[in-house]
């Protein structure tokens, strides 16, 4: 399945990012930044096979060279928060060859960018480990008809009902600020999303590939499971090296615990049918037996135990005690368990089928419930790291009582800063003046990572339970009437339930007709079950 990776974030000014430095990152060229002076140059990035910037037709012809295009973007931004680029990355289907990379990726862009008045500015990264992916910059600002960027947004006046401004008590007209482009809109995150899963899929269509590409939730897909966390860089490194981190087994518990509901349910469904079976026909079963007593589930067992000894007949001594034994102790498990579930007629297997469906829904949504916390406090947790990292820094920063010598240690640890800031209003917002305890988090954490791995295996009892029904059906097939059994019949008509007891019937007729006659010679070799 194609991996549905699609991540969109905004290069902004204020987290002391660039977009010249960005631009650098994807491309693996050398680039220079006007803005701060500093050259940008990733000399690690070995793994970029294409780069392409793709115009609208009104941009200038100089924006298609990467260092004068990002530096003029930067250029038209002079606030401090200023948003410099949007920024993409998404994963490419493996299930393409290399060579349609580049075309998927320039018909995506075209289509719902540079038409739009955009610039795309591209780079394909693909190390041959099967995760190729794509890094695309977009410009913030639309363009006039002769490449000037256009101003984010323009002052509107505020009309009354005759159409004529409205003037405010200070004497100043009133006003408000529209956006001279709309890309900013949450909506474009929708289309955006969806584009990109369409267009992939044309190319694996094209390709005469069975896989799709589908960006949707799992609600939304209609489907119940539970998703992963995500890793993050550093995380998924130390698993890529074998080293187990607390996200990384919280992952793989949800995936067990997915694996569970998925494989109870599939023989819950499988179970629900065979005994909508039975009881769509028992009336008619019961009638045909002329008002016999329906056998209850261990009476039907027991019944499989003698037709399982018929069928050793021309064993062995030795062989029929084998299957014997090896028939009875399954069996008997079975029987045990049906006592101890109090489980002796159809309803009641229906009924406990339902429960134990019901039980899994319920642990389902426990473990959801559980992860939701441990999120809380992961997150809690690396600001608390982050604020005693950095505390330090922002107290020799604090100490510091001239602007010429403020300034120059703001820009030289403004990450470390940002942080740090980012770790008290998060405090301020989730602590509400209480203090934090390391401790306590971490002992929270461990008992919540602990309860959904005891879901888990609770998960992994249903499952057992619902496989000995299972085996519990097949021997009842063996042994139930004929009659219970389906028949092929053509599209679209119903089967008559009369006609299937007739033809049971007879065919039970040969049966017994075969079993009376002489056996075949004793068979020299054990045969076993």
């Amino acid at each position: 399945m194609p991996c549905p990776h699609f991540d969109v974030k905004i290069i902004q000014r204020s987290k002391g990012q660039s977009a010249v430095a960005s631009a650098a990152y994807q491309s693996g060229k050398r680039l220079f930044s006007e803005y701060d002076q500093k050259q940008k140059y990733y000399s690690h990035k070995s793994e970029i096979v294409h780069t392409e910037i793709l115009l609208p037709p009104h941009a200038p012809p100089e924006y298609a060279d990467r260092n004068t295009l990002w530096n003029a973007a930067e250029a038209a931004e002079k606030q401090w928060n200023s948003q410099l680029a949007r920024r993409f990355v998404l994963a490419i289907p493996r299930e393409l060859s290399p060579e349609q990379y580049a075309d998927l990726i320039r018909d995506y862009c075209r289509e719902f960018f540079v038409s739009k008045g955009m610039i795309a500015d591209f780079a394909i990264h693909d190390k041959g480990d099967g995760n190729p992916h794509v890094h695309i910059l977009l410009t913030m600002r639309g363009m006039d008809e002769t490449g000037r960027w256009l101003p984010k947004s323009r002052k509107v006046y505020d009309l009354d009902e005759n159409g004529q401004r409205i003037r405010l008590a200070s004497g100043n007209w009133k006003s408000h600020k529209e956006d001279t482009v709309d890309w900013n809109d949450q909506k474009y995150g929708e289309i955006w999303r969806q584009g990109w899963a369409d267009t992939a899929n044309r190319y694996l269509e094209a390709a005469g590939r069975p896989e799709r590409l589908d960006l949707r939730s799992y609600e939304r897909q209609g489907l119940d499971k539970l998703p992963t966390v995500h890793l993050g860089p550093a995380a998924s490194q130390m698993e890529k090296r074998g080293i187990k981190t607390n996200i990384g087994n919280l992952n793989r518990d949800i995936k067990e615990a997915n694996r569970l509901i998925q494989s109870i349910r599939q023989m819950v469904r499988n179970l629900k049918g065979w005994l909508s079976d039975l009881k769509e026909k028992k009336d008619a079963l019961l009638e045909a037996m002329q008002g016999t007593r329906e056998p209850t589930l261990p009476e039907l067992l027991s019944e499989y135990l003698d037709l399982r000894r018929e069928e050793r007949t021309g064993w062995t001594g030795k062989g029929q005690l084998k299957g014997s034994v090896a028939d009875f102790n399954k069996v008997m498990e079975a029987v045990r368990y049906l006592r101890e579930k109090e489980l002796s007629t159809v309803e009641q297997l229906d009924a406990y089928l339902d429960k134990a469906s019901q039980q899994a829904v319920s642990i389902q949504e426990k473990v959801k419930e559980k992860k939701a916390k441990i999120k809380k406090i992961d997150a809690m947790l690396s600001h608390i790291a982050n604020y005693e990292a950095y505390k330090p820094i922002h107290t020799e920063y604090a100490a510091l009582k001239f602007k010429k010598t403020r300034e120059p240690y703001a820009a030289a640890h403004k990450k470390e800063l940002d942080a740090y800031y980012n770790a008290v209003r998060y405090f301020k917002n989730h602590l509400k003046g209480e203090k934090y305890s390391t401790k306590k988090l971490n002992a929270e954490r461990e008992g919540l990572a602990g309860e959904v791995s005891g879901y888990k295996d609770a998960l992994g009892a249903i499952q057992e339970d619902v496989k000995i029904l299972r085996d519990v059906r097949r021997w009842l097939n063996q042994v139930l009437p004929p009659e219970q059994y389906r028949q092929a019949v053509a599209p679209g008509e119903q089967p008559s339930i009369q006609e299937e007891i007739r033809e049971r019937q007879e065919r039970a007729r040969r049966e017994q007709a075969r079993k009376r006659t002489p056996p075949h010679p004793q068979r020299k070799q054990d045969m076993e079950l």
